[in-house]
C-alpha cells in the first residue's frame, strides 16, 4: 500500500478506541496459529503496519512508536490485519521471525498457566 498517508477513514470509522485512542492488537502467527504477544494500536500505528507489513505498536510506557524486531532483529511480516465484529480488537497475522517476547520466549503467554 505505497503512499498511504492517513488511515483509511472507512477503516477508522468502525475502529471502537479506548480513552486513550488505543485499541488491541493480539498477535499470532500465520503459520502456527500460536498467540504471541498483544500490542496496542492507535490510527498511526495502525496505518504504519498497513503500509510497511511491520507490526507497529503504540508503547504506553515510552509514549512511542515501536517497530517489532527494530533493535532485537526478531521482526514481525504482517500477512493479514482483522478487525472484529465489535470494532474494538484488531488480529494480526504475522510470520515471526525469531521470538515474540522481550523475555526470548517464543511467545509472551509461555509464562504462569492459570487454569
Amino acid at each position: 500500500m505505497v503512499g498511504v498517508t492517513s488511515l483509511d477513514t472507512a477503516i477508522a470509522a468502525r475502529l471502537k478506541r479506548d480513552a486513550a485512542g488505543l485499541v488491541p492488537a493480539v498477535v499470532q502467527d500465520a503459520e502456527t496459529r500460536d498467540v504471541l504477544m498483544v500490542g496496542w494500536m492507535d490510527d498511526e500505528a495502525l496505518r504504519r503496519t498497513l503500509e510497511t507489513r511491520r507490526g507497529t505498536y503504540w508503547s504506553r510506557s515510552r509514549q512511542s512508536y515501536w517497530v517489532k524486531g527494530e533493535t532485537s532483529g526478531h521482526v514481525q511480516e504482517v500477512r493479514e490485519v482483522r478487525l472484529d465484529c465489535d470494532g474494538d480488537t484488531l488480529l494480526v497475522l504475522v510470520d515471526q521471525t525469531g521470538p515474540a517476547c522481550h523475555t526470548g520466549d517464543h511467545t509472551c503467554f509461555d509464562a504462569d498457566r492459570l487454569l
